[in-house]
C-alpha cells in the first residue's frame, strides 16, 4: 500500500509531473506498457480468501481428537501384535482396521476441504465488473482487474472507483467514501488540491480511492495503486486475515470430542486393569483396552458430520443457496434470530412513483410533466427515482422528448440535496426545473401554484405543506418536491450557477414507495413457525421502515434508533437488543454490536446483508448470509450465499440445517450411548467372566461394520415436529443422553452373557465352562464371543432406528429406504460372518438355532424397554436428539 507520505506526494505535485512519473498522458498507455506495468506495480485483484496450503489442509483432516487417539492405538497394536510379538504370532489386522478408518475419516474431511476451496474460489471469479479507460487515445471499456498503475480512468455517476486515482478533470463530482472511512456523508472531489483538506488522507480532495463510488458528475483519473497496494486492499487484508468468531457448531464438536475422550480416558484403564488381574494376561489386557477405546472412539464422527453437511449443501443449492462454509448448515438450522435489513428483503427493492400531487393533494399530469423535465435531461445522479419517473411519464403522458432542447444543469449534491435542469420547450419557454427534499425546496420557493395560480408562500402555507409531506411519510413514502422557474437569468450573467435556484414557485409532491414483497409475510410467519425470530436493522428511516413493517403484518414490539442505542451502556444493550425488533438509522459499527450482544445472550444468530458495511456484523453472526448480487468484501464475509434475495429461501435453508444437523445428532447419541453401554457390560464382565467376552480384533470389525452402516445416516429423514424449533449443539445433552440409555443396553447384554454362560455353551457342548479344557474349553469362549458379537451387532443397529425418533420405530417413523437397506444389509453379513472364512479368520464360530430364538427374544425386550425409556426421557428433558 502507498504510504500517506507517498499519497500527499501525488496529491500536491502538477498534472505534468503525475504524468512524467508514470509514463502516460493525456492519451493514455500504449498497449506495449501494461505487462512491464502489471509486473512492476502488481495486479488489481483483492485477495479476499487465503487459500490453504496443502499441507495444512491434510494436518486439519488427520489431526483431530478422534484421529489422534486413534493413531496412537494403531502405533501400540502394531508394537504389540507385531513388533512385540513372536514370529508365528505376528499380525498386522488389527492396526490395519485402525488405519483404514483414520483414512477414510482423513480422507473424506481433505476432499470436502478441497471442493470448499473450489467453491470460494468459484464464487469470486463470478463477479465481474468494468472499467472505462483512455489507452492509445480510444475509450476503452475493460475488466477492472486489468487496471495498471498509469491508466487513465473515466467516472461517471453510479460508477465504482476501481482504484487509487489522482484525479486530472472533474465536474462536479461528488464520491461516497463510506466503504473506507465509515461516513454516510460524501465529500466533493476536484482537479486540484484545496487549502482545508490536510487532514486524513481520505480528505485529500484531487485523491479518490478503490472501494469508494460516484453518486454524481463525471472526471478523469490517472491510477496511482491498484489491488492490495490500495488502501481499500488494506482493508480488505485485515478483514480476511481475521480469526473468524467460535461458532456453536465449532464449540459443539470441540466440547463433544474432549467429553468422549474424557470418558475413554476413564474407562479404558479401568477395564485393562480389571482384566489383567482377573485373567492373568496383561498384554492380553492391553491389546483389550486399545480395543474398547477404538470401540468407544465414534472415529467416523468427521465422516458422518461431514457427509451430511455436503448432503445438505447439495439440497440448499437445489433451493437457491449456495453454501461456501458448510459448517455454516448447522448453524443455520440454529438459528433462532435473523438479522436483515429492510431494502430488497422485505421490499422488491424497486422504487416506484405512486403519486404525482398538486399542493391540493390532488393526482397532477402538469406535476408528472415537469418532473420529466427535471430526470429526463439530468446527467449527474443516476437513481432508481429518476427511472421511475421518467418510465411513469412515458405511460401516462405523451412526449416527444426531440421538442425539448436541454440547456444546462445544476447537478445534485448533498449539501442543497436537490438538482435542476434548465430547458427549452417546444414553445421556446425556458424554464428551470427543480427537484429535492421537501425542507430544502420550501427554502428557495417564495410562491405555491394552486389551482393554476402563483400565490405567496406564507408561513402559515409553509407549514401546511409541510405538514402534507409528513403525512405521505408516515405511509412509508419517500417524498420530493418539485418547483419551477420561467425565464431565468443567470446572476452572473454567463452560466447558470446554484445560486439562481431562488425564488421558485413549487407546484407539487412526489411520493415514491418501495413495494414490500408478496411473499415477505409469509415468509417471515413462516420462520415464526419455526421459531426463528425476525429482526430488522435498516438505516432507512423510522416512518417509512414502520410503514413497509405495518404493510407485511410484521409485528413491531419497539423501535430503536443508532442515536438512541448510541447512549445506551452495555447493560442496557443487553436488555434492549431483546426487546427491541426494529433497529433504524444504525451504523456498521452497531449492527456489528448487535449481532455480537445477541450472541453473548446466548443467541444463535444469522445476519443477511448485501453491502460492504454489512461485512463486520457477518463475521461476527453464527452464520452471515448474503446475496449473488453483494459486494465482494460481503460475499467473502458470507457462509451462505442466496441466488435471490427472498426470506422464503431462507426458511427452507433453516429446515434443511436442523434435517442435517438430526441426522448428526442421531449418530452421535445413539453411537455414544451405546459404547457407553458395551462398556458398561465389558466392566462387568471383566470383573466376573474368566475369559474375555469379545476378542480385540472382533470388537475392532464389530464396531466397524456398525459405523459403515451408519454412513446411511445423511440419506435419512427427520420427523417433522423437530424441525420446528431452532436446534442447538450441546455437549451436556450428549452425557446426559449416555448415562440416560448406555445401561439400557448393558441390562442385556448381561441377559446375553447369563444366557450364553450358563444355557447356550454348555448345552451345545454338554459340559459348563469349569469342566472343560483344551479345544473344549476353546470352542466355549469361541462360541460366547461369536453370540456376543452378533448381539451386539443386532442391538446397536435395532437401537440406531429406536433412538432416531421420539415416536415408535417402524410404527410411527420409518427410517429412508437407504438406511433401511444398508442397516439390513449390516445384519445380514455380521450375522452370516461366522459361516466365512474372515469369520473363521476372527475366531467366529457357527451359532445354534436356539440361539436366535433369545436373539428374537433380547431384541423384542430391548426395543421396549428403550421405547419406554425415550418417552420419560422426552417427558423429563424435552427432546431426545
Amino acid at each position: 500500500m502507498l504510504a500517506d507520505k507517498e499519497l500527499l506526494q501525488f496529491a500536491k505535485i502538477s498534472h505534468s509531473e503525475i504524468f512524467k512519473r508514470l509514463k502516460t498522458s493525456l492519451a493514455g498507455l500504449d498497449p506495449h506498457q501494461i505487462p512491464s506495468l502489471r509486473q512492476k506495480y502488481g495486479t488489481n485483484q483483492l485477495t479476499y480468501y487465503h487459500r490453504k496450503s496443502l499441507g495444512r489442509q491434510l494436518l486439519a483432516a488427520f489431526v483431530t481428537p478422534f484421529t489422534v487417539v486413534l493413531f496412537v492405538l494403531a502405533v501400540v497394536s502394531f508394537v504389540t501384535d507385531y513388533w512385540l510379538a513372536a514370529p508365528g504370532d505376528k499380525t498386522l489386522l488389527e492396526t490395519s482396521i485402525i488405519l483404514v478408518m483414520v483414512l477414510i475419516s482423513g480422507a473424506m474431511t481433505l476432499i470436502q476441504s478441497v471442493k470448499s476451496d473450489q467453491a470460494a474460489e468459484k464464487l469470486q471469479s463470478l463477479v465481474s465488473t468494468t472499467t472505462q479507460v483512455i489507452r492509445d487515445q480510444k475509450l476503452e471499456t475493460i475488466a477492472t482487474d486489468e487496471l495498471v498503475v498509469g491508466d487513465l480512468v473515466k467516472l461517471a455517476a453510479g460508477a465504482m472507483v476501481p482504484a487509487d486515482l489522482r484525479i486530472i478533470q472533474a465536474k462536479d463530482l461528488i464520491v461516497s467514501q463510506a466503504a473506507l472511512t465509515g461516513e454516510s456523508y460524501p465529500v466533493e472531489k476536484k482537479a486540484h488540491l484545496t487549502a482545508e483538506s490536510f487532514g486524513q488522507v481520505t480528505d485529500l480532495t484531487n485523491l479518490t480511492f478503490m472501494g469508494s463510488n460516484v453518486l454524481s458528475g463525471t472526471a478523469l483519473g490517472v491510477v496511482i495503486a491498484t489491488g492490495t497496494n490500495t488502501r481499500f486492499g488494506k482493508v480488505t487484508q485485515s478483514l480476511a486475515n481475521k480469526q473468524a468468531v467460535q461458532t456453536n457448531f465449532d464449540v459443539g464438536i470441540s466440547q463433544t470430542s474432549w467429553l468422549l475422550i474424557r470418558f475413554m480416558a476413564i474407562m479404558v484403564p479401568i477395564v485393562c486393569v480389571l482384566n489383567g488381574l482377573t485373567k492373568g494376561d496383561w498384554m492380553q489386557a492391553l491389546l483389550f483396552g486399545i480395543s474398547l477405546a477404538v470401540g468407544l472412539t465414534p472415529e467416523m464422527l468427521p465422516v458422518i458430520v461431514t457427509t451430511n453437511l455436503v448432503r445438505g449443501a447439495l439440497e440448499m443449492s437445489r433451493n437457491g443457496t449456495v453454501v461456501k462454509n458448510i459448517h455454516a448448515i448447522q448453524n443455520f438450522g440454529a438459528m433462532d434470530i435473523l438479522c436483515t435489513d429492510k431494502t430488497g428483503t422485505l421490499t422488491q427493492d424497486q422504487i416506484v412513483l405512486v403519486a404525482y400531487n398538486d399542493l391540493q393533494q390532488q393526482s397532477s399530469l402538469e406535476v408528472l410533466r415537469v418532473a420529466y423535465l427535471n430526470s429526463q435531461f439530468q446527467t449527474g445522479l443516476n437513481n432508481l427515482m429518476d427511472t421511475a419517473i421518467i418510465e411513469t411519464a412515458h405511460q401516462q403522458l405523451q412526449i416527444d422528448k426531440r421538442d425539448i432542447q436541454k440547456i444546462d444543469e445544476l447537478p445534485f449534491d448533498f449539501t442543497r440535496r436537490r438538482m435542476s435542469t434548465i430547458v427549452q420547450t417546444s414553445l421556446n419557454q425556458v424554464a428551470m426545473v427543480t427537484k429535492g427534499a421537501v425542507e430544502e425546496m420550501l427554502s428557495v420557493s417564495t410562491k405555491a401554484e394552486i389551482d393554476g395560480q402563483e400565490v405567496s408562500l406564507t408561513p402559515p402555507l409553509r407549514t401546511k405543506l409541510a405538514q402534507q409531506a409528513q403525512q405521505l411519510n408516515q405511509q412509508g413514502l419517500r417524498v420530493l418536491a418539485i418547483s419551477r422557474k420561467f425565464n431565468p437569468q443567470p446572476q452572473n450573467g454567463t452560466a447558470f450557477n446554484v445560486q439562481d435556484e431562488q425564488q421558485m414557485t413549487l407546484v407539487g409532491y412526489l411520493a415514491f414507495l418501495d413495494p414490500p414483497k408478496r411473499t415477505s409475510a409469509q415468509a417471515i410467519q413462516a420462520l415464526k413457525d419455526h421459531g426463528t425470530a425476525v429482526k430488522i436493522i435498516t438505516g432507512d428511516s423510522q416512518l417509512v421502515t414502520q410503514s413497509v413493517c405495518q404493510q407485511i403484518g410484521f409485528d413491531v414490539q419497539q423501535v430503536l434508533t443508532g442515536q438512541a442505542l448510541s447512549q445506551l451502556t452495555p447493560q442496557q444493550w443487553a436488555k434492549a437488543v431483546e426487546t427491541t425488533n426494529v433497529f433504524v438509522k444504525v451504523s456498521p459499527e452497531q449492527k456489528a454490536q448487535i449481532v455480537q450482544t445477541l450472541r453473548q445472550n446466548e443467541h444463535v444468530v444469522g445476519f443477511l446483508g448485501d453491502g460492504i458495511n454489512d461485512a463486520p456484523a457477518m463475521k461476527k453472526a453464527d452464520v452471515g448470509i448474503c446475496v449473488d448480487t453483494a459486494v465482494d468484501i460481503a460475499k467473502e464475509a458470507a457462509s451462505i450465499i442466496l441466488l435471490q434475495k427472498d426470506l422464503l429461501i431462507l426458511e427452507q435453508g433453516v429446515v434443511i440445517g436442523r434435517k442435517t444437523f438430526g441426522n448428526i445428532m442421531k449418530y452421535i447419541k445413539a453411537t455414544c450411548s451405546s459404547n457407553f453401554g458395551n462398556m458398561l457390560s465389558v466392566l462387568f464382565a471383566s470383573a466376573f467372566l474368566p475369559f474375555l467376552p469379545m476378542q480385540p480384533l472382533q470388537l475392532l470389525f464389530l464396531n466397524f461394520t456398525y459405523d459403515l452402516s451408519c454412513l446411511s445416516l445423511p440419506w435419512d429423514r427427520m420427523d417433522s415436529e423437530y424441525l420446528k424449533v431452532p436446534r442447538k449443539w450441546r455437549a451436556d445433552s450428549i452425557g446426559r443422553f449416555m448415562i440416560w440409555f448406555g445401561p439400557t443396553s448393558s441390562l442385556f447384554d448381561l441377559t446375553t452373557y447369563l444366557a450364553l454362560y450358563f444355557w447356550l455353551c454348555p448345552q451345545v457342548l454338554g459340559q459348563s465352562f469349569a469342566q472343560t479344557n483344551g479345544p473344549s474349553r476353546q470352542y466355549f469362549i469361541q462360541l460366547f464371543n461369536s453370540g456376543w458379537f452378533v448381539e451386539s451387532l443386532w442391538t446397536q443397529t435395532f437401537v440406531l432406528h429406536a433412538l432416531r425418533t421420539s415416536k415408535i420405530p417402524f410404527v410411527q417413523s420409518r427410517a429412508s429406504k437407504i438406511m433401511i437397506f444398508v442397516t439390513t444389509g449390516a445384519v445380514i453379513l455380521g450375522s452370516l460372518l461366522p459361516w466365512t472364512a474372515l469369520g473363521r479368520g476372527l475366531d467366529l464360530v457357527r451359532l445354534p438355532v436356539n440361539f436366535w430364538l433369545l436373539l428374537g427374544v433380547t431384541i423384542v425386550g430391548y426395543m421396549l424397554l428403550v421405547t419406554v425409556a425415550k418417552k420419560w426421557y422426552v417427558r423429563r428433558f424435552g427432546e431426545l436428539l
